[in-house]
């Protein structure tokens, strides 16, 4: 404009900008699946999704109207986004923020105990289902071998730890649990670290675990009942250490006359 002088120009008030930058909150979590259900969009047609506190951070975990269908620890750099484009990816179905989560989630992740927990696997094979849903047997604060899961899954030993390391809902089917027939933990989902903590967070003593394998102890007896047990199983952590005797493996226990624990049931030679 011919003479105009730009100092002129009115100048928007600060108090004013303030005040405008302070209505750009951020949408509430069930921001999208508000919109959905006001489209009239079915439920049936997408899953939805929160983030869980953990020992080890958080936990995205994403669920369908029936049942859990995946879930990922954010502990790796994973962001919301990265999680949406990720369940997509894996299910071909959409994950929607929400602020509620899947009825039984929380109530399982604090407790460990996630066995009656609804799971779809649907998206896996069905030896690697027979795997996971063995693994979801461990009870809390209890490790067992790759050998004990084979025999409870009714597969080959050889195909436990590739099945683990596709476990698509980290934490509530706990592979932290799993370890190597030596007895050396078999964090096959997990990145450096974070299996230690999972197991430090639900009890599990692991410098004794860690120490047990050094010496080659597979299995705990008790001298006084004559049964042996895996070493993290609830039998065995009541023997005393001066009732403690170690074995190798089951066909060395058996040898020395002792029995198998009924309640963690141990591969038998």
């Amino acid at each position: 404009m011919k003479g105009h002088d730009p100092e002129a120009v009115p100048r928007p008030d600060d108090r004013a900008v303030s005040g405008l930058n302070g209505l750009a909150a951020e949408p509430p979590n069930d921001f999208a699946l508000r919109v959905l259900r006001s489209a009239g969009v079915p439920r049936e047609r997408y899953d939805t999704y929160v983030r869980l506190e953990t020992p080890v951070g958080g936990l995205f975990v994403a669920a369908g109207p029936h049942a859990v269908t995946g879930s990922a620890l954010d502990s790796a750099g994973l962001g919301a986004t990265a999680f949406e484009e990720l369940h997509r990816s894996r299910t071909n179905r959409s994950a929607i923020r929400s602020a509620k989560p899947f009825p039984g989630a929380v109530t399982a992740l604090r407790t460990g105990r996630a066995r009656g927990l609804p799971i779809d696997l649907s998206g896996l094979t069905v030896t690697e289902r027979a795997v996971l849903e063995a693994v979801r047997t461990i009870p809390v604060r209890q490790l067992r071998p790759v050998a004990w899961v084979a025999r409870e899954a009714a597969v080959p030993s050889a195909a436990v730890v590739g099945a683990l390391a596709k476990n698509p809902v980290t934490v509530l089917i706990p592979c932290h649990r799993v370890t190597y027939d030596s007895g050396v933990p078999c964090d096959a989902v997990h990145v450096p670290d974070v299996g230690d903590a999972l197991r430090t967070a639900e009890g599990v003593d692991t410098r004794r675990a860690a120490e047990l394998s050094r010496l080659g102890a597979v299995f705990l007896g008790s001298d006084t009942t004559r049964i042996y047990c895996h070493p993290t199983c609830a039998h065995a952590r009541r023997i005393t250490p001066p009732h403690q005797v170690p074995f190798r493996s089951a066909r060395e226990a058996d040898r020395a006359g002792y029995r198998a624990c009924k309640s963690c049931r141990p591969v038998i030679a």
